[in-house]
């Protein structure tokens, strides 16, 4: 297999060999392998400098990011047959945590397959690519989805923003199959959620905090349950499900809350729960100016930290939201507040759960770490691929 060959510098290829899949561009031996003599997305030979390859990848000479490691040794081409094995890989695990075909198939680096996530949903797949060189492998991959899954529909969600920082266009597309007017469903823990692959945020469902609403059937019952940011209403319907006596679903999106009123319909929960329109920090003000209070309070908001210089800012905000949350909770709640924020430490968001604590004169005892589900393993060498972090906590009277 001829390839063109990406020199790393002497001693660069330390990290790749310890499980890592980047290459940051002042790695590179730009002498032997100068970057601008690659396409974006090109498929290269990532070699050390003593001429050993260490596998094979693909180039963005204009990303910071300039390539990243997709098959070890140079014995496999990156095409159907590569990402049919790779597929077959993640599936393998995937079937033996669920029961049903609802799930991420695919969760970048961590399934070898660096820039390309798939959603599963029964008989839809919904992928992304998010890097130039899974943008050119598209086809190969499509026809790999198609052999190992055989969808009725493969939608690909190409309007993350994390494209532009690799000069892609955005764009949603049905690449297989016919269009239909039918809403997409996702089922959970024997709910049925209505989504929307085109138009709603991400894939169209969060299968991330699965395994952590599972808490909620230890928590919840006979219980008044505040959802903020609900979506799509995960939270709050799983809360009602489990016996929940009433359940409010909070976003600020119009779209979002007439799916979570159609969802609360499908399930049967109208008796129980309703959703509102409101902005997250107005509505708890509100609540806490007319003295209501909630058994359980859950905030699950988007990422306030998407950059390392927004830390500051984030934190603040992060902390003024869980004194938010605290200051509508009964004597002894329970609070579920969560991160998708890579660059929010754990440790950073315990802290201001705790300052939020104590400048409400109140005790809070930690009950459970969260993190992502295992359909989005974690990767040990590759630090990012863990971003979601969470507790939930008793909150009680000092």
């Amino acid at each position: 297999m001829q390839l063109p060959a990406l020199y790393l510098k002497r001693g660069e290829d330390a990290r790749l060999r310890s499980g890592h899949l980047w290459v940051f561009s002042n790695e590179v031996d730009v002498q032997r392998s100068p970057l601008a003599d690659f396409e974006p997305g090109e498929v290269c030979a990532i070699v050390d400098s003593r001429d050993k390859p260490i596998g094979v990848g693909y180039v963005n000479p204009n990303s910071l990011i300039c390539a990243r490691l997709v098959s070890r040794g140079l014995e496999h081409a990156l095409d159907k047959s590569l990402f049919v094995h790779k597929l077959n890989v993640a599936l393998a695990l995937r079937e033996r945590l669920y029961d049903e075909p609802y799930y991420r198939l695919v969760f970048g680096e961590s399934d070898g397959l660096p820039g390309l996530t798939v959603d599963r949903f029964g008989e839809v797949v919904v992928a992304q690519t998010t890097t130039a060189g899974m943008e050119r492998l598209k086809d190969s991959i499509s026809a790999a989805l198609v052999k190992v899954l055989k969808p009725r529909q493969l939608w690909w969600k190409n309007d993350a923003s994390i494209r532009s920082m690799e000069s892609l266009p955005d764009y949603v597309d049905l690449g297989i199959g016919d269009p239909d007017d039918s809403p997409l469903i996702v089922r959970e823990a024997g709910l049925e959620f209505e989504c929307d692959p085109v138009g709603g945020q991400k894939t169209g469902w969060f299968y991330d905090q699965r395994g952590n609403r599972d808490h909620l059937q230890h928590l919840v019952k006979g219980k008044r349950v505040l959802d903020m940011f609900s979506y799509l209403g995960g939270w709050g319907l799983r809360a009602a499900a489990y016996g929940a006596s009433e359940v409010v679903c909070v976003d600020a999106s119009q779209p979002a809350v007439d799916a979570i009123t159609r969802n609360i319909a499908r399930n049967g929960f109208a008796d129980r729960a309703k959703a509102v329109r409101a902005d997250a920090f107005d509505y708890l003000k509100a609540l806490r100016e007319k003295r209501e209070h909630f058994d359980v309070v859950i905030l699950d908001p988007p990422a306030f930290v998407k950059r390392k210089k927004d830390l500051a800012e984030g934190r603040v905000a992060y902390r003024r939201l869980n004194e938010l949350g605290m200051q509508v909770l009964g004597r002894d709640g329970i609070l579920i507040t969560c991160s998708c924020s890579y660059h929010m430490p754990r440790s950073i968001l315990l802290d201001g759960v705790q300052q939020a604590a104590r400048h409400l004169d109140r005790q809070a005892q930690l009950l459970w770490h969260l993190q992502q589900g295992a359909d989005h393993p974690i990767h040990p060498a590759i630090a990012e691929t863990e971003y979601l972090k969470g507790f939930i906590l008793r909150i009680l009277p000092a």
